[in-house]
C-alpha cells in the first residue's frame, strides 16, 4: 500500500509541473510470447473496438492504426513485470487485464483492471521506461499493441490524445486509491463481492472464470480466505462458484454484500462513460 500511495503522490507532482499526467500504473513490456490474431492487418484495423481510441477524431485514429497491430493474449499470461523495460502499449479489445502491485517479489494486491475502455503503458510519455506493476491477463482475447516509442511520438503530436488521457488517467488514479483504501479497511467477503461486481461490469457478463489462486493474488490473501469468502456468498445464494467458474445469481444482493467502495467505483465508471463516446 505504501508503494501505491507513493506512486499517487509522484503522479500528482508531475501533473502540476507539466499538466501531462499519465497514470504510472499502466506501463510495461511484453517479454512473454503472444500469438498474432488472424485479423492482424494494419490497414484493416478498426480502432472502434477499443473505446479509448474510438473517442479520438477519425484522422488521429487512422494515424494510430497505421502503427498498431492486433495480438491475442491468453488467460493467466503475464504481459509485464515490475522493473521490466516498457516496450509496448496495449489497448484491449475483448480481453481483460488485472494490474497487481507486488511487494518483496511475492506478495500481491490488485490495484486496477483494464478492459476495452482503457489502455496499459501510458506512463512512457513521462519518461518512465520501467514497469511498476504486474499485468496478468484475466480473460483471454485480443488487444491492439503499439511500440512504446511510436506512442510517445503520437502523444506529443496529438492534442486530442493528450486531453483524453489526462481525463481518463485521473479517473483511473482515483479508482486505484479507492481500491487501496478498501483493501486496508474492509472485510474480505465484502472485498470479494466488490471484485466480482467490477469484473462483471468490465466483461458485461454474469458468468466468468476466476481461479482461487488468481483471486488470492488479487485480494492479497491466502487461498483459504478466498474459499471461506466465496462459500459465504454461495450460502447466501448470491453466486455459484465451482472450479473457477463463477455465476452471479443475485446482482442486487451481491451489491448489498459489497462495501460502499463498489458504489464509488460505479460513479467513476459513469465518469469514464462521459469521457468516452459510445
Amino acid at each position: 500500500l505504501q508503494s501505491i500511495f507513493c506512486l499517487s503522490a509522484s503522479i500528482v507532482s508531475v501533473r502540476h509541473r507539466t499538466y501531462r499526467v499519465i497514470y504510472c500504473l499502466y506501463s510495461d513490456s511484453m517479454h512473454t510470447s503472444i500469438s498474432h490474431s488472424p485479423d492482424d492487418d494494419r490497414g484493416q484495423l478498426r480502432l472502434a473496438n477499443n473505446r479509448l481510441l474510438a473517442s479520438l477524431p477519425d484522422d488521429d485514429q487512422q494515424q494510430l492504426a497505421a502503427k498498431c497491430e492486433t495480438v491475442r493474449v491468453d488467460n493467466g499470461q503475464i504481459l509485464f513485470e515490475p522493473g521490466q523495460e516498457v516496450r509496448y502499449i496495449y489497448f484491449p479489445i475483448d480481453c481483460l487485464v488485472s494490474l497487481l502491485g507486488v511487494a518483496e517479489g511475492r506478495m500481491t494486491l490488485e490495484v486496477g483492471s483494464i478492459g476495452r475502455e482503457g489502455m496499459l503503458g501510458a506512463a512512457v510519455v513521462l519518461g518512465h521506461e520501467l514497469a511498476q506493476v504486474r499485468a496478468v491477463v484475466q480473460r483471454s482475447g485480443r488487444t491492439y499493441r503499439m511500440v512504446a516509442g511510436d506512442f510517445v511520438t503520437e502523444f506529443h503530436r496529438m492534442d486530442s490524445l493528450q486531453h483524453l488521457l489526462h481525463r481518463y488517467t485521473d479517473i483511473q488514479l482515483a479508482q486505484a486509491i479507492q481500491i487501496a483504501v478498501c483493501s486496508r479497511f474492509h472485510v474480505l467477503e465484502a472485498r470479494l463481492a466488490r471484485s466480482l461486481l467490477i469484473t462483471r461490469d468490465r466483461l458485461q457478463s454474469e458468468k466468468f472464470h476466476l481461479t482461487h489462486e488468481f483471486l488470492a493474488h488479487a485480494l492479497g490473501v491466502r487461498r483459504v480466505g478466498v474459499t471461506k469468502a466465496a462459500s459465504a456468498l454461495q450460502n447466501q445464494r448470491l453466486i455459484t462458484y465451482s472450479r473457477g467458474n463463477i455465476e452471479i445469481l443475485d446482482s442486487a444482493g451481491l451489491e448489498a454484500a459489497s462495501c460502499h467502495c463498489y458504489e464509488m467505483f460505479k460513479d467513476k465508471q459513469d465518469c469514464i462513460k462521459v469521457v468516452l463516446k459510445p
